[in-house]
C-alpha cells in the first residue's frame, strides 16, 4: 500500500468509531498484524484477576443507573443538544509521517523539492515516535457529525447530516468532495446520539446484559453486553467503583484480509459543566502491535452549531 493511503487509513478509520460521546476520532492502527501490545495495565489485570476483592452483585439496570449518575446525570445529557471537542490525535510514527508528507506535498503545482526536504528533516526524528495531528470534533443531535483533521497544511473532512455523508480527502490529492460509501453510511447511521449507547437505553431498544466481571487496566469492571434495536451488538466495560464506561468496543475492521476486533480504553476523566468526559483514548485492535491514543484538549457543551456545519462540503 501506498505510503498516502496507507497513513490515511490510519488517520481516518477510526473516525467512524463509537466513544463516550456517541461518535468520534481514534485512530486505528496501521500495519501487518503482529502480537498484539495491549494498553498499560495488562500485567495489573492478571494481578487484579489473582487477587480480586469482593465486587457488589449488582443488576444490569442498576449498573447502569450508578454509571449515568457518575457520567453527570440523566437530566443533564439530556439537556445537551451540542458537542465540539478538540486536541491531537496519533497518526503514526515520524518516518510514515515523512513519506506520506511528501506524497501529499507533490501534487499538481506543488514544490517537490521543498516537499523532500521537509519529508526529510521528518524523518530524522525517533521513527517509534507517534507524531500527532490536531483535529476537531463536532456533534449536534439527532445525529449530526462533523470531523477536521489537519496534516501537511492540508484539512480532511468527513461530514453526516443525520442522513447521507461526505468526506473531502486532500492528503490523497483528491480535493473533489465524495459521497459515504454504503459501508460508511451504514456505520455512521448505526452510531448512538451523542450521549452514548447507556444513556436512555430502554428508550433506545437496547437491551442491555451483564456477562461477566473482568479486570480493565488492574481493576475489576462490569462487562455489559448491548444488544442495540437493529440488532447490533457491542460490550461496554463499566468500572466497578468509579461506575465510569473505561473500556468499549469499536467497530471491527479490515486488516490484512480479515476483521479484527477494536476496543477503545478511555482514561482521565474530567468534569466538564458537571458532565464526566475522558480526555485521553487509546484504540487498539486485535492482533494489530501498535496502539494510538486522542487525546482531548478542549470540550464546550452546547456550541451553537448552525447545521451548514453539517451539510455537504462546499454546497
Amino acid at each position: 500500500m501506498g505510503s498516502k493511503k496507507g497513513l490515511f487509513r490510519s488517520v481516518l478509520l477510526g473516525l467512524g468509531l463509537s466513544l463516550a460521546f456517541g461518535t468520534g476520532v481514534a485512530v486505528a492502527a496501521e500495519g501487518k498484524a503482529a502480537d498484539t501490545k495491549a494498553p498499560a495495565g495488562t500485567t495489573a489485570d492478571k494481578k487484579a484477576s489473582e487477587s480480586r476483592t469482593a465486587v457488589p452483585h449488582l443488576t444490569a439496570a442498576e449498573i447502569v443507573d450508578k454509571h449515568v449518575s457518575a457520567r453527570g446525570g440523566l437530566q443533564a445529557w439530556r439537556s445537551v443538544q451540542a458537542l465540539a471537542v478538540s486536541g491531537r490525535l496519533e497518526a503514526g510514527s515520524g518516518d510514515s509521517l515523512a513519506r506520506s508528507m511528501r506524497a501529499a506535498r507533490t501534487g499538481r503545482g506543488s514544490d517537490l523539492r521543498k516537499a523532500q526536504a521537509e519529508a526529510t528533516a521528518v524523518e530524522k526524528a525517533d521513527s517509534d515516535k507517534q507524531v500527532e495531528l490536531p483535529f476537531r470534533m463536532e456533534m449536534k443531535r439527532p445525529n449530526k457529525s462533523r470531523v477536521e483533521i489537519e496534516f501537511a497544511g492540508k484539512t480532511a473532512v468527513q461530514v453526516y447530516d443525520g442522513t447521507n455523508g461526505w468526506k473531502l480527502r486532500p492528503f490523497l490529492n483528491r480535493n473533489d468532495v465524495e459521497p459515504f460509501t454504503a459501508e460508511e453510511a451504514k456505520s455512521e447511521a448505526q452510531k448512538p446520539p451523542l450521549d452514548g449507547p447507556l444513556i436512555d437505553y430502554a428508550a433506545k431498544g437496547t437491551k442491555v446484559e451483564l456477562e461477566k466481571i473482568e479486570p480493565v487496566e488492574g481493576h475489576d469492571a462490569y462487562k455489559l453486553k448491548l444488544t442495540m434495536k437493529d440488532g447490533t451488538l457491542q460490550h461496554v466495560w463499566i468500572d466497578a467503583h468509579s461506575f465510569l464506561d473505561v473500556k468499549i468496543d469499536g467497530s471491527p475492521r479490515r486488516f490484512d484480509g480479515r476483521m479484527r476486533d477494536v476496543w477503545i480504553y478511555q482514561r482521565d476523566f474530567r468534569s466538564v459543566q458537571g458532565l464526566m468526559v475522558p480526555f485521553v483514548l487509546e484504540t487498539a485492535v486485535d492482533g494489530v502491535r501498535q496502539t494510538h491514543k486522542m487525546t482531548v484538549e478542549k470540550v464546550a457543551v452546547n456550541p451553537n452549531l448552525d447545521n451548514t456545519r453539517f451539510a455537504k462540503p462546499g454546497a
